[in-house]
């Protein structure tokens, strides 16, 4: 039986400037066609995997549900790479 995985009560997400003066969580289609709230476990992993310039913001895990109504999402894609061709200036493109 695999290892229960354990989620720390706080996320880095990637965030995207909105022209309104707010920025939102980044949720992308994966490969298997469901959308992905991008989240990563801690503010290193998020630069190394997202890029230094990468825009953030910090939630609680808990608040998960209050994004998801706002900006919906099938499954929470933890530390994900963002492949090199996604990538622009230090961030996500």
């Amino acid at each position: 039986m695999p290892d229960p995985v354990t989620v720390p009560p706080m996320l880095y997400l990637p965030a995207v400037e909105h022209p309104d003066g707010w920025q939102y969580a980044i949720v992308r289609e994966l490969t298997d066609g469901r959308m992905g709230l991008l989240a990563y476990t801690a503010l290193d992993r998020l630069a190394d995997k997202c890029g230094p310039n990468q825009p953030w913001v910090l939630v609680a895990t808990a608040d998960l549900g209050r994004i998801k109504e706002v900006q919906p999402f099938d499954v929470v894609a933890f530390d994900l790479q963002i492949p090199l061709g996604h990538l622009a200036d230090g961030r996500i493109a």
